[in-house]
């Protein structure tokens, strides 16, 4: 079996997350989806940040959509230098078997995006306070998503 990565990166509000849950439903079963969220907010409970507690769970899950699923989808903000560690450790278990994606979506989307959410629970100053433009890891090629595409 020839385990394949799917990366969804990018700012709040931008669309990951409804993107990934799709692929994860599209996809045949075996496939494991990873929300960063999920595994630092609500298994950990830690902060977001350089160093966060949450890497070394998230390596581990990595590994475990390495050894014994067929997809395995990484999802979330995701921020470039923070997360280093744990894109160079997917590089060396998935290899050419990555496929990037990164939302490249203007703030004043993001938040006519994330207002239109059930769970509507950021206001704007917190979503810019997370903003980080054109985070690209840089040595994994990521596909870009912009507002023009449909």
């Amino acid at each position: 079996m020839i385990s394949k990565l799917i990366i969804i990166r990018g700012n709040s509000g931008s669309g990951k997350t409804t993107l990934s849950k799709e692929i994860h439903h599209r996809l045949p079963h075996n496939t494991l989806l990873i929300p960063q969220d999920t595994v630092r907010r609500e298994m950990l409970n830690v902060k977001d940040g350089e160093k966060t507690f949450a890497l070394p769970l998230l390596e581990n899950l990595l590994e475990y959509g390495y050894h014994h699923c067929s997809y395995t989808i990484l999802e979330r903000i995701l921020n470039a230098k923070w997360y280093a560690d744990l894109f160079k450790e997917a590089q060396e278990l998935f290899g050419s078997q990555i496929y990037a994606y990164y939302f490249d979506i203007p703030f004043e989307e993001t938040m006519k995006r994330h207002q239109t959410r059930h769970e509507y629970s950021f206001g704007e100053e917190k979503m810019r306070s997370w903003w980080n433009e054109k985070d690209y890891i840089g040595f994994i090629p990521e596909y870009a998503f912009t507002s023009q595409m449909n």
